[in-house]
């Protein structure tokens, strides 16, 4: 018979801006992107960025980028319906920036992206019986990159891009849990950490779909909104009001201490 394990929760990360630093390099990315078919009358500032995510909608960085783009002309008097800009051309200019031009070795800003986690965070979690895994926006690809290759993580259980709906829809968080939660002998609480309105949104449509299930959602601030307090601050009470639970600096501070004080 089979031991049946048990588990005081589970946490899945959303990687970007909360495993690694993004600033320099998906958000340099847009930028870049949107000046270069902007024919560089228009570069959005980092606030600009983030205003656009906080609608909740526009977690997937090819789409923002788009938007952008769109945005700009519109406010200079050109209709979308008479721009017929390129999808794929976005995309594979944003890629050129992010992975760099050569499709085998990666050379491009995704190189260069800080990480704010180490993984004697994560063992400290499964040392004290909490499940972890990952569903992000990212390609699986970029996403292994960072889990793999600069974490050194073993075929860590992730959702990527490719596999699920773009959140908000919680598709992707479900089958990351459906994974997390097999040969469990009980139905933990589940705790899903992001850096944007969207992840947030995520958890509470969660709830809605599965109300018979504990969800919560933690903020973590990216390091960009940190560099001035009415920055951070601001940007913290967007997390909040779209439903985080609490907003951290860092996502290390979600701690087994700090998980069993948020669980209800």
């Amino acid at each position: 018979m089979t031991e049946k394990l048990s588990t005081k929760a589970i946490v899945v990360f959303d990687i970007d801006g909360v495993v690694r630093d993004v600033s320099g390099s998906y958000r340099r990315a847009i930028a870049d992107t949107v000046e270069h078919f902007t024919k560089q009358a228009y570069r959005p500032t980092p606030l600009d960025i983030d205003q656009l995510k906080s609608e909740g909608i526009w977690n997937n960085d090819w789409e923002a980028s788009q938007e952008l783009i769109y945005r700009y002309f519109g406010a200079q008097g050109q209709p979308r319906e008479q721009l017929q800009l390129d999808y794929n051309a976005i995309v594979a200019f944003f890629q050129s920036r992010y992975r760099g031009t050569d499709p085998d070795h990666w050379t491009g800003y995704i190189c260069d992206e800080p990480l704010l986690l180490q993984p004697h965070y994560l063992e400290e979690l499964t040392r004290a019986s909490i499940a972890w895994g990952f569903f992000s926006g990212a390609t699986r690809g970029s996403a292994n990159y960072i889990l793999e290759k600069r974490l050194g993580l073993q075929s860590p259980v992730l959702i990527a891009m490719e596999d699920a709906p773009g959140k908000p829809d919680p598709t992707g968080l479900f089958a990351t849990v459906e994974q997390l939660e097999k040969g469990l002998d009980e139905t933990p609480a589940i705790i899903y950490v992001g850096d944007t309105v969207a992840d947030m949104y995520t958890v509470v449509k969660a709830r809605e779909l599965d109300p018979h299930r504990t969800w919560i959602g933690v903020g973590v601030l990216p390091p960009h909104v940190q560099e001035t307090p009415a920055r951070r601050d601001a940007y913290g009470e967007t997390l909040l009001a779209a439903g985080a639970v609490v907003v951290l600096t860092n996502v290390e501070k979600l701690n087994p201490a700090k998980i069993q004080e948020i669980l209800p």
